[in-house]
């Protein structure tokens, strides 16, 4: 691959952003402490100041509270350096694009659509009726069943599995590994054994979904399960049947949503956490790493932490505190518990 380069001025240019210094050219971004000359980094949390003055980074981009604290050096001065980081990243590691090639392993059932300049691999599958948007890419060893819908620039990376009757918005990723519309966990106990609800709805994902290796989403019982635009599913993750969860959430790994869950919007759910089902969950909520969560969060913008009993997080960390110092709090308990008898004896002696 051609190594790509920028100056100040040209990532400035179709960043924004405000340049200072000498106008170097960018070939990669990398952390401060292995940034040399040709590369850009960027300071986001102000107490690694002084890992700016130590670094040999040609450029740092920095916060307009901070940048003049650096005088001398190439800036790029933004509101949100970790933000622009990420926007330069992308300039040096651009999307790829379908190549519009067919392996000749590939099987595409007769009855699919398949725009010309979309890519599919090597023993990838499309199903029957299943039609897909412009720029596709099913890569190698992927499948879509039958009766999907994707949008445009879809990709669905090796050994990932879509099942019938899913819709996919414009520019979903899933990510190798991960299953998409297989059946949710639905039973009825029918007195010595267990019936298995069939399970008819599918799965439908918003643009600029993306799904993260190995996690699954489950279909509907009966209607779709939901995830809204531009919510990021982390790896081993799984969603299950009949929940809606919003738009622009993000889900970190080994987290289980329960069915019949709703999340909200621009929520923030740590690694780890589990849930109950059918329960709601409102918009702009953070749930902490770890947390379980056992019943509804009815209020807006509520950060919640700890295993168990599920609590705020200003109310786990004042008895976070407490509970690192429960042995001790013990030994003091018993220590009073014997020393109450005398005690309760002089005040007696007294009257």
């Amino acid at each position: 691959m051609d190594t790509v380069s920028y100056t100040l001025s040209q990532i400035t240019a179709e960043l924004g952003g405000e340049w200072r210094g000498s106008d170097v050219s960018i070939s990669a971004v990398k952390p401060l402490a292995d940034a040399s000359a040709a590369h850009i980094s960027f300071l986001a949390n102000p107490k690694y100041k002084a890992d700016v003055t130590e670094s040999a980074a040609g450029a740092v981009i920095v916060s307009p509270k901070t940048a003049d604290e650096f005088a001398g050096r190439n800036l790029i001065v933004a509101q949100d350096p970790y933000l622009y980081f990420a926007k330069v990243a992308r300039l040096f590691s651009p999307v790829e694009k379908a190549s519009g090639l067919i392996h000749p392993t590939a099987v595409i059932e007769e009855s699919a659509t398949v725009p010309a300049g979309c890519e599919i691999g090597a023993h990838a599958y499309i199903g029957a009726d299943t039609v897909l948007g412009q720029g596709c890419r099913i890569l190698a060893g992927a499948v879509v069943e039958h009766h999907c819908k994707l949008g445009d620039e879809v990709v669905i990376h090796p050994n990932a599995v879509v099942y019938h009757g899913c819709t996919l918005g414009h520019r979903v990723e899933i990510h190798s590994g991960a299953v998409i519309g297989a059946d949710g966990f639905g039973l009825a106990f029918a007195g010595d054994s267990w019936f298995k609800i069939p399970q008819t709805g599918g799965v439908t994902l918003g643009d600029d979904v993306e799904i993260g290796s190995n996690s699954n989403i489950d279909r509907g019982a009966m209607s779709d399960t939901v995830v809204g635009n531009g919510t990021k599913i982390d790896n081993q993750v799984q969603i299950g049947h009949n929940c809606k969860i919003g738009s622009h959430t993000v889900i970190a790994a080994k987290t289980g949503i329960s069915g019949s869950v709703t999340v909200g919007s621009y929520c923030i759910i740590g690694g780890g956490v589990g849930t109950v089902g059918h329960i709601e969950i409102a918009d702009k909520t953070t749930i902490g790493g770890g947390s379980s969560i056992t019943h509804s969060i009815k209020e807006s913008g509520q950060h919640i932490a700890g295993p168990y009993p599920m609590q705020t997080h200003k109310e786990w960390a004042r008895n976070a505190v407490h509970i690192r110092h429960l042995s001790e709090m013990n030994q003091r308990i018993k220590q009073l518990e014997k020393a109450l008898p005398l005690l309760q004896s002089a005040e007696n002696n007294k009257e």
